[in-house]
């Protein structure tokens, strides 16, 4: 009746209604896109920044719960990722999100004990060499243990990359071994520079895996490889209760108990539950322009590996 009998009334609430919305869309806009973070919807620039803070508080404590959360099998993991490699002497390699050195330093163990098969099969084809070259040799070729292979660690957070540079200083590595603060969605590298690229554990926290890829993509050389290790999905319905039941039971509990961060910890076990499933990341991968790209199951699927190269 109202409206009826004052119809400007209705048009006035109609267009500060459509004018309400509006004012609302391009709030929306100037937050940017909508995005996840666990199973919270958020915008991109807020979950760049939720992901931060997330890592700045756990990096004192990152190696410790990872020993905690895997019991010790995620150093499997990472040993079979630099096996699968198989880096020769002379191999650039890019980690992203490698923040601790995990797999900078085994790439560095991996190239040394290559180099020291090399040397060995050398000296033993020169039987008729006096001690003295023999020696000499064998210091010459030491001096070099890596054969000009080089390893960059690039982190976007920069507690991470503190924690990895004391553990370097503390167990001896320098040779080879560089660490650059950078956004795995936009490298501060040139084109066509690596010969493998590598991110384990980092991919599900990049906001646009998408630019990530086209950024793996870029950087490494014609013939390069990229290699991704992550948490992924649990292929046996037991198995995959249990993990759930051991993911949102147990994993939070031991993040408040050891790391004094619940909260951290349980947007990790969320973040695996919302990372695309192995088929998935490999079509996102050969989007991005990858070849033969596979992937490995380890553990019934708890991670994966994926594969691609860049030909």
């Amino acid at each position: 009746m109202a409206a009826a009998l004052c119809p400007c009334r209705a048009v006035l609430a109609r267009r500060g209604g459509a004018l309400r919305a509006l004012c609302g869309s391009v709030r929306g806009l100037a937050a940017g896109p909508e995005t996840h973070f666990g199973f919270q919807t958020v915008t991109e620039a807020e979950r760049r920044e939720k992901i931060y803070q997330v890592f700045e508080s756990v990096a004192k404590k990152y190696d410790v719960m990872n020993d905690s959360m895997t019991l010790g099998i995620h150093r499997v993991w990472k040993d079979i990722l630099v096996h699968k490699m198989n880096p020769s002497p002379g191999t650039l390699l890019l980690d992203v999100a490698g923040g601790t050195g995990d797999i900078a330093f085994r790439f560095i163990n991996y190239v040394r004990s290559v180099r020291e098969r090399q040397l060995q099969r050398k000296l033993k084809h020169h039987q008729n060499l006096s001690w003295q070259e023999i020696s000499e040799s064998y210091q010459e070729d030491k001096s070099k243990s890596l054969g000009d292979s080089q390893v960059v660690v690039c982190d976007i957070n920069k507690e991470m990359l503190k924690v990895g540079k004391q553990k370097a200083q503390h167990l001896g590595y320098s040779e080879g071994l560089s660490w650059v603060l950078g956004n795995a969605e936009e490298l501060p590298f040139d084109d066509d520079m690596f010969d493998v690229y590598t991110i384990a554990f980092g991919i599900r926290n990049v906001t646009r895996i998408d630019l990530a890829l086209q950024e793996a993509y870029r950087v490494l050389k014609p013939g390069g490889r990229f290699l991704c290790l992550e948490f992924s999905h649990v292929s046996n319905p037991l198995l995959s209760r249990l993990y759930d039941l051991y993911s949102f039971q147990v994993i939070p509990v031991l993040g408040e108990v050891i790391a004094g961060d619940w909260k951290s910890y349980q947007y990790l076990v969320e973040s695996i539950r919302r990372f695309p499933p192995q088929e998935e990341l490999k079509a996102m991968i050969e989007d991005a322009g990858f070849f033969k790209v596979d992937y490995q199951n380890l553990n019934s699927g708890i991670v994966a590996i994926h594969s691609g190269f860049k030909l």
